[in-house]
């Protein structure tokens, strides 16, 4: 067993899985939950232990991970009497997994450096199937150094690592590749739905896209809802808005045009606004298509079910 002591926060959808694998990996654990007990108790059954805040952890734990939502949360986690700066000590390393603002990760990289700690931004590709395997992407922003320590714990419930570059560059790789996956997304949904307003229904566009070379592995999740109604998929249409807002204003920062990013953030926001943030990101069809006075479950049905 490992003498590194590992700390994790966010053991929801992925980080169940991530945490998972880090005690099957033989590391010692202390994990912080929210309000779900179910993954709390899982993990806990396995062996590891909980704590009660997020300071407890820092003062006892040599690597924490986050899994959360939004940058929001992350700050909250790091500030206030319970939180993990007024827990910090010298050469406590915080990797954070949250698809987050990299404006919000250089301000807590630099409150954590003052606390003598290294913060790592390493945000995640593929779905909670891929966590519970142990083969996510990571995208690892941090100095050569830490990278060097971090790399056999990342290799614990990551397949596909990528060091990007220094802190604060993963999390805008991160941002780049919602950026393209919402993007598709909002393109999907409009081709399904305009294929079935002239006669060409959802199988037919999975049929022909799928073997051709505009196919990858997010047309077929995709479409798997789209033609099967089956949401293998589960990313919420909130967490790609709020990602699609991050691209944005990374965009704005930059002085960048960025047409198609301020398209895409219109779609899903729109959705959101509708009271609809928690449905997952390929139900975005149904929602183009109610605009446009469609229903994609019939749709959906038509050379489906023949």
């Amino acid at each position: 067993m490992s003498e590194t002591k590992i700390g994790f926060i966010g053991v929801g959808y992925m980080g169940h899985g991530m945490a998972k694998n880090l005690l099957q990996k033989g590391y010692p654990l202390t994990i912080k939950g929210n309000r779900n007990r179910t993954p709390i108790e899982s993990l806990t059954g396995m062996g590891a232990t909980e704590a009660t805040t997020a300071k407890e952890m820092a003062q006892t734990c040599d690597v924490i991970h986050l899994c959360l939502s939004n940058s929001p949360q992350v700050e909250a986690v790091f500030h206030g009497p319970d939180g993990i700066l007024a827990g910090a000590r010298e050469g406590l390393i915080v990797i954070d997994t949250t698809t987050a603002d990299p404006t919000s990760t250089a301000v807590l990289a630099a409150e954590l450096a003052e606390k003598g700690g290294t913060f790592v931004d390493a945000p995640l590709g593929r779905t909670p199937k891929e966590a519970e395997a142990g083969t996510l992407d990571a995208m690892i922003g941090c100095d050569d150094a830490t990278y060097e320590k971090i790399a056999p714990i990342i290799e614990c419930w990551a397949g596909n690592i990528t060091h990007v570059g220094p802190t604060g560059s993963g999390h805008k790789m991160k941002l780049l590749m919602n950026f393209i996956s919402m993007g598709y997304a909002s393109l999907y949904a409009e081709a399904t739905v305009l294929g079935a307003a002239v006669g060409v229904p959802p199988t037919k566009v999975r049929e022909v896209i799928g073997s051709s070379r505009l196919t990858n592995g997010f047309f077929e999740t995709f479409m798997t809802y789209a033609v099967d109604r089956e949401e293998v998929h589960k990313f919420t249409i909130a967490n790609a808005a709020k990602d699609l807002r991050y691209v944005n204003a990374m965009a704005d920062s930059a002085g960048l045009v960025t047409v198609m990013a301020a398209a895409a953030k219109q779609y899903f926001a729109h959705v959101d606004a509708s009271g609809n943030g928690g449905d997952f990101v390929p139900t975005i069809t149904d929602h183009v298509a109610r605009l446009n006075g469609l229903d994609m479950e019939v749709e959906a049905a038509k050379g489906r079910d023949q």
